[in-house]
């Protein structure tokens, strides 16, 4: 069924910079899965605010921590220390190493677009002068600041913006022998990738891709840094996406879910590479304050105590097996719940808005694709309604007839 269609409120959005496309709804109150617009419509949220509320809107033991800690201690600046983000760091590198203490250390942000600045300036710092190349994948996607929009392996995103930064080489996803070729231990500092490259699509590199490259990092010592900030936390079935695969990285970026929608980002490094860095050499205002901080420790210890990993890897099998019955979709990328479910056709935009039209939030990272990532505590019978729901949203859109095969 179709929401009803009213007029909207009136809202002056003339002070605001037209860096986004005029929203197509705005919402005012979120609970857990649930979504709330301007005129009382509910939704099912399966987009998470981008893989950003892990835990579900206004999750009450995050709120609670975030308005405790709000009328206690905002920030005080990193000229002094606070109690707090010690503690998250702490937790961040016992996930890094699956339980057991990691030993490395954490530079927090405040987004994870300065999560991946922190990496770079690390890889630089570390290898030392002539040795600053960075070399990312095509189709990635690191952040929009200058350096990490030159790490984007998208060139039309930075053609408006030339001349980008220097120290950044793309080669193809999933292609070992391209990059064998392209690791020059003279220029190159350090492979930056996505375990999964969620923004163009929830692509998925060969179960072997990622211990390749660790190899040959590890021949001409050359850092791996992971761009975990969409597949960490839980998101995947396990605490990283790298988890999945046996591989130990250098480098590990975070933000999205860390906070369960309050902004901070997160920069983890084996102690070696951590060294490299001195006082002065890299630092953030608001980075690691209390306020974002507790709000970390309350999201993570949440996560911790309903195992959301295991959450995500049940859930996450439910959808897929849903979504690959669907009218239209021909199979579903990714892992947990960051589902790419690929369709017969270009339609996906249309889809998104028929569904949105019926009361399910996803989106199109690519024409062909619709992207689900709702938050990990989704409940089966929400499940089944968002598959009902993008059912009937192919279906309206003129999608392929429904299959019984199961995704590859």
């Amino acid at each position: 069924m179709t929401l009803p269609v009213r007029a909207a409120p009136d809202i002056d959005r003339s002070a605001l910079m037209h860096t986004y496309p005029e929203p197509p709804r705005t919402f005012v109150r979120g609970r857990g899965t649930l979504l709330w617009d301007t005129e009382g419509n509910r939704y099912l949220d399966f987009l998470g605010g981008l893989a950003v509320v892990s835990l579900g809107h206004a999750h009450p033991v995050v709120a609670e921590a975030i308005a405790e800690q709000a009328a206690t201690l905002v920030h005080v600046s990193n000229l002094f220390g606070n109690t707090v983000g010690p503690e998250v760091a702490a937790t961040l590198d016992r996930l890094i190493g699956g339980g057991e203490r990691a030993g490395g250390q954490v530079f927090f942000g405040n987004s994870g677009a300065e999560a991946n600045e922190c990496a770079i300036k690390l890889a630089r710092r570390f290898a030392g002068p002539g040795r600053h190349v960075v070399l990312s994948a095509t189709d990635s996607f690191h952040g929009r600041t200058l350096a990490t929009l030159h790490a984007t392996g998208q060139p039309a995103k930075h053609l408006p913006f030339a001349p980008m930064p220097t120290g950044f080489e793309h080669v193809p996803y999933d292609d070992l022998d391209v990059l064998d070729a392209a690791m020059d231990p003279t220029r190159v500092a350090a492979v930056l990738l996505e375990p999964i490259q969620g923004e163009s699509g929830v692509l998925m590199p060969s179960s072997d891709y990622l211990a390749g490259v660790r190899e040959l990092c590890n021949d001409r010592g050359i850092l791996l840094m992971l761009d975990e900030v969409q597949t960490g936390l839980g998101r995947t079935g396990r605490w990283f996406a790298h988890h999945h695969t046996g591989v130990s990285p250098d480098v590990v970026t975070m933000a999205k879910a860390l906070g369960n929608g309050f902004p901070i980002g997160a920069c983890w490094a084996r102690a070696e590479v951590a060294a490299a860095f001195g006082p002065g050499d890299h630092g953030s205002t608001f980075g690691g304050q209390p306020l974002a901080a507790a709000a970390a420790r309350a999201t993570l210890a949440v996560m911790e105590a309903i195992d959301a990993p295991a959450l995500a890897a049940a859930a996450g099998s439910r959808l897929r097996a849903g979504l690959v019955r669907l009218p239209g979709v021909v199979s579903v990328r990714g892992a947990g719940l960051l589902l790419g479910a690929a369709l017969d056709g270009d339609r996906a935009p249309a889809v998104v808005t028929a569904a949105l039209d019926r009361g399910l939030v996803v989106n199109a990272p690519r024409p062909d694709t619709v992207r689900l990532a709702p938050p990990l505590t989704v409940s089966d019978d929400e499940i089944d309604e968002a598959l009902a729901i993008l059912g009937t949203a192919l279906t309206a859109v003129g999608a392929g007839p429904a299959r019984d095969a199961e995704a590859p």
